[in-house]
């Protein structure tokens, strides 16, 4: 699901930080670091195993917020670490942060059962769903995890992993972040349409996706840069199931930022405190929309100074918002 040279760029940041992150320590208040943790779960013979990121004023005395950060196809945990700037972030606002591997060979090449998409974990029909709870529950027994601030974010295939266990898991969540993906599709025209269940109840989303995305099209249908059977639900199909999900009613309200690059589609009349936004990123197409990527846009792009991560975590914390 992700472009060559994120997988190019991804594969060299993983080598560079291989050897470096080790587990947590069993006594005692973790220095702030990433740790790589391993599971007694196998998938194909191999544990299953994730990174946590410890931010330098965890004090092991007071909770303090999850973000688990899920990566896209063909990548890895230390990739997503890397471009996203999720662990830089943590640092500064004060929480911890969990980035899952998905099944790969040998540690490489990565994807994840969201249902309708992607690779052998889909194929073989892996529960990432059983895995992703199975880590989160990890993390909270090794360090203190405010269990009423626990949340979700992914992109790309990892982005349908993130809707497919914000859906099945509603309850262990207070706020899903989905980047460049969708909630259901078609893998080949030999297999039925697939969507994620309806959640357990409302939850707070946000939605970015590229208007010029050619792998998982906005619009839905095929990937314009691969071709194939595969199609996948429209961006609005997705939106309109969680402004549905979440009993969002009134008007919905729009506005744009960054020189008009972006348009902002926004609920707020929703249940239980829930909101629903969604970002269209105009000129964008299937890379991860943060410094890692706007940084190297032109000096005059207005774009350049958008920053996910950041977006995401405001969110998070006050969903609703004037």
């Amino acid at each position: 699901m992700k472009s060559i040279c994120i997988v190019v760029t991804t594969f060299l940041f993983s080598l560079w930080f291989a050897g470096c992150a080790k587990t947590l320590p069993t006594n005692g208040v973790p220095a702030s670091k990433t740790y790589e943790q391993e599971l007694d779960i196998k998938a194909n013979g191999f544990y299953r195993t994730y990174l946590v990121h410890v931010p330098p004023r965890y004090d092991g005395k007071d909770p303090m917020p999850l973000v688990v950060v899920i990566h896209g196809a063909f990548d890895t945990a230390t990739g997503m670490e890397a471009f996203s700037g999720f662990s830089e972030l943590a640092d500064q606002e004060n929480f911890l942060v969990l980035y899952p591997n998905g099944m790969g060979l040998f540690g490489w090449l990565q994807h994840w059962n969201a249902g309708h998409c992607c690779g052998k974990a889909a194929k073989d029909k892996i529960d990432d769903v059983g895995f992703i709870e199975a880590a989160v529950e990890d993390v909270r027994s090794r360090l203190r995890v405010d269990p009423k601030r626990v949340f979700v974010v992914g992109f790309s295939n990892g982005g349908m992993m993130a809707y497919r266990f914000a859906a099945e898991k509603t309850h262990l969540l207070a706020g899903g972040a989905f980047l460049a993906a969708s909630i259901g599709g078609r893998p080949s025209n030999e297999e039925p349409e697939w969507r994620i269940p309806d959640p357990e109840g409302p939850l707070p989303v946000i939605i970015m996706h590229g208007m010029s995305d050619q792998d998982i099209p906005f619009e839905g249908g095929s990937g314009k840069r691969r071709g194939g059977p595969r199609t996948y639900w429209s961006v609005m199909a997705s939106v309109a199931f969680w402004v549905k999900n979440d009993g969002c009613t009134g008007n919905r309200s729009e506005r744009e930022i960054h020189g008009g690059r972006v348009d902002v589609i926004s609920w707020k009349d929703c249940a239980e405190h829930t909101a629903v936004s969604l970002y269209k990123i105009k000129g964008w197409a299937h890379d991860w929309p943060g410094p890692y990527f706007t940084g190297k846009l032109p000096q005059t792009d207005s774009l350049r100074q958008f920053d996910a991560a950041k977006i995401i975590w405001d969110f998070f914390e006050a969903p609703v918002t004037p």
